[in-house]
């Protein structure tokens, strides 16, 4: 593939690359309201293509004492646990306990080389994703029901930059950066010290770009599906590079084999089955760098065998044409996603509302985590939304269900990430800049 000029802009000497940053938040403006890139209709401007790409990053910051995300009206929030080292990912047990994912990205050292490696990791320091990883899972156990965990133990240590969780009868199954694994479970336990059982191996290497790998377990827990994002941007690296990813994969975790079931999907991450339908389902970070109205983040059910249009095309059968050689047979291909979510809102977590106790206009649909943008003007994302769905589709625009991320400067007090439903059906937030999993209830208890 052919250079964009992009690339060729982090080509350049060190000083000229130093005033690309300073300018870069200068390089494009959104220009439609946030609301025209979501629902299933969304509208898609011509790409605009800037002489600097438009970085715009919310400072991580933390949580100033006694400030707290705001909930919508109704609903209240209290921290479930606090303190926490970069958590990222949350599975509820059959017996309430929360096992959360303490993560960040793994050592990169191809994905780092050179000024555009080292200016993209003092952004990502500077957004709060500089920290090394944990490796670890830890359990929270809240006994008494009161909304906080009197109970904290680590559960597994020593992993691998682990993210998705799913538990099949007595086997817990945790997708490492490079692999699943599986460990011996008893419920109730509240910490394994077994050595892991591999299942299969998954892409990562020395550039691993989206390093994060979710998993779900069949309804019948015959089969495992895994997310693995792509290792660029748009193809950039060449496709070789790009083996296996930006997919989501069907595993038999009793011997390891798999296929891709879905392909085209540059970024995917939360999942879940819908009710009724059982459809799977997941939300996925569409590509950077044609402007802050493009490309919309979707979220939509997921067809065995299709593709959906990474790198070649977006939202269905739009032409990137940064994209060498083109494609134009697998861009007849593109299944246009169900619905749209905004763009560069950054859709990680996402869970059914199923047996939801918040309230009764939030009993039908999708929560999902937006951890926020780096390449809009002026932010997206940042909150966790809701989207109603109707006759098993989305209907309507997302609703705001716990906002207050960003502050008036535009520094970042917290980013949500995983979300989850526990066992007496309030939502879950795992905070990985704040460091908190928080609780939203259908009250202020």
């Amino acid at each position: 593939m052919r250079p964009t000029a992009f690339q060729r802009i982090w080509q350049l000497p060190v000083l000229c690359v130093t005033l690309t940053c300073a300018l870069a938040a200068c390089g494009d403006t959104a220009l439609l309201p946030p609301e025209a890139g979501m629902g299933s209709n969304p509208t898609l401007p011509k790409p605009n293509k800037t002489l600097f790409p438009t970085v715009n990053i919310a400072p991580a910051k933390g949580w100033p004492e006694g400030v707290m995300p705001t909930p919508a009206a109704g609903l209240g929030v209290t921290p479930l646990a606090a303190g926490l080292d970069h958590p990222r990912w949350l599975h509820v047990l059959p017996n309430g306990d929360v096992l959360v994912a303490e993560s960040n990205a793994p050592p990169k050292p191809e994905d780092s080389k050179g000024i555009k490696g080292w200016i993209m990791k003092q952004v990502m320091g500077r957004a709060g994703a500089g920290v090394p990883s944990a490796n670890r899972i830890t359990l929270l156990r809240d006994a008494d029901g009161d909304g906080r965990a009197e109970v904290r133990t680590v559960f597994l240590q020593n992993l691998n930059s682990p993210f998705g969780m799913a538990l099949v009868g007595n086997d817990l199954y945790v997708a490492n950066t490079d692999a699943v694994v599986r460990f011996p479970y008893q419920a109730g336990q509240t910490s394994i010290t077994a050595a892991p059982t591999k299942v299969v191996d998954l892409p990562a290497g020395p550039i691993n770009h989206h390093w994060t790998k979710n998993l779900i377990a069949s309804p019948d827990g015959s089969k495992l599906y895994v997310t693995v994002g792509s290792n660029s941007n748009v193809g950039e690296r060449g496709m070789d590079a790009e083996a296996g990813r930006a997919a989501i994969w069907e595993v038999d975790p009793k011997t390891g084999s798999h296929r891709v079931f879905a392909s085209g999907l540059r970024n995917p991450n939360g999942m879940g089955w819908a009710p009724g339908s059982g459809a799977l389902w997941t939300v996925v970070n569409e590509r950077d760098e044609i402007g802050s109205d493009l490309v919309p983040d979707y979220l939509t059910s997921v067809r065995d065998g299709a593709f959906y249009g990474w790198p070649y095309s977006y939202y269905g059968r739009n032409v990137d044409d940064r994209v060498k050689p083109p494609q134009p047979d697998l861009v007849a291909q593109a299944v246009v996603p169900d619905y749209a979510l905004g763009s560069h809102v950054a859709p990680l977590g996402m869970v059914f509302s199923e047996g939801s106790a918040l309230s009764p206009s939030l009993a039908a649909g999708v929560f999902i985590g937006e951890h926020g943008s780096w390449n809009r003007v002026p932010h997206s994302g940042y909150k966790v939304v809701f989207v109603p769905f109707r006759q098993g589709l989305p209907a309507g625009l997302p609703v705001d269900v716990l906002s207050g991320f960003l502050s008036a400067e535009g520094h970042a007090y917290g980013r949500p990430v995983g979300v989850a439903m526990d066992r007496r059906g309030t939502l879950l937030v795992a905070d990985d800049v704040g460091n908190v999993v928080w609780r939203v209830s259908g009250s202020l208890k």
